[in-house]
């Protein structure tokens, strides 16, 4: 239904304002969705003093100078907007109405999250799998739904495969190819996870292991998406090595 949301959201703000877009990194986050400036030709009336106002408004977390910048982005797509009039009154109801159910979802998903974390925290797996820099609670507790009782795996070649990060080989006679990428099987849930907790510990450099890990492969010449697809497989095993001997990171060796 989420999904659905979003797609019908997407197609109707095509047929109104499509440089909106290009806007935001993220066009169903909050200060997206509550700009309150559906049409290129409303933007254009309010000015670039009044959008900052707004953006600042929605998301008081960032600076003004952010904010700034990003009423200028607004300002700028509306003038190439190829809908600058004419557009059907119920394109703009419909935009809203949307908005207003993406909000409502993103609020019953917040909530389920929030229970989840709950739950997780009864669990010693929880505890255990966020000692690991670079994993929060949310993710901590998405990788513990995923992996389920970690005794289903008796190798972590098993639980690598299951979460669909093992790179899938090429080879042809005596040729084996260099570069290979995942397989598409496995839980993608998981694979996302894993992929937000590597980001979390290399660019931050919060996980020093798995940063070192990232650059040692950097420098044997990988490219950055195969030596993130490497840094996923190793959290991995060590994940598997945490769970099976019931040790935080601090005790891994």
């Amino acid at each position: 239904m989420y999904v659905e949301a979003k797609l019908q959201f997407h197609t109707i703000l095509d047929q109104v304002f499509p440089e909106y877009r290009k806007v935001f990194g993220d066009l169903y986050s909050k200060v997206s969705l509550l700009m309150e400036y559906p049409i290129s030709e409303a933007v254009l009336t309010a000015g670039e003093n009044r959008l900052a106002e707004s953006v600042i408004e929605f998301c008081s977390s960032r600076s003004g100078q952010w904010a700034w910048e990003k009423a200028k982005k607004i300002m700028d797509s509306a003038s190439r907007n190829p809908f600058q009039k004419n557009v059907y009154e119920s394109n703009v109801i419909n935009l809203r109405m949307y908005i207003e159910l993406l909000f409502h979802y993103q609020g019953h998903l917040s909530d389920l999250e929030d229970r989840i974390v709950a739950l997780a925290n009864e669990l010693e797996e929880y505890k255990i799998i966020q000692s690991i820099p670079g994993i929060g609670e949310k993710i901590a507790a998405t990788i513990i739904s995923e992996i389920g009782e970690i005794d289903r795996f008796n190798h972590p070649k098993k639980l690598v495969a299951f979460a669909g990060v093992d790179p899938s080989v090429h080879s042809s006679g005596k040729f084996t190819a260099t570069i290979n990428r995942m397989t598409i099987r496995g839980s993608s849930r998981l694979r996302h996870s894993l992929y937000l907790a590597v980001l979390c510990g290399i660019i931050s450099s919060r996980n020093k292991k798995l940063k070192e890990f990232y650059d040692k492969k950097k420098l044997e010449g990988k490219p950055a998406k195969v030596s993130i697809v490497a840094c996923m497989n190793k959290l991995l095993h060590w994940i598997y090595a945490l769970l099976k001997r019931k040790e935080t990171f601090l005790d891994l060796a």
